[in-house]
């Protein structure tokens, strides 16, 4: 059984709906495994809780 994690900004059970939508189409087409056999997990994260060049997502992002 194929695994997909997607780790990202937090979102709407919509956005979420799709996302895995989308990636298990497109995971189906790449690797010709059929849908049912993909799991997506999604992670979401806090962008306090990312950094990047040694500051906050939250502060560069504002």
């Amino acid at each position: 059984m194929p695994f997909i994690q997607f780790d990202g900004p937090q979102m709407s059970k919509e956005k979420k709906a799709e996302l895995v939508a989308k990636l298990t189409q497109t995971a189906h087409e790449v690797l010709g495994i059929p849908e049912q056999a993909f799991s997506i997990i999604i992670r979401e994260n806090s962008m306090d809780n990312i950094g990047a060049g040694g500051k906050l997502l939250s502060e560069t992002h504002k």
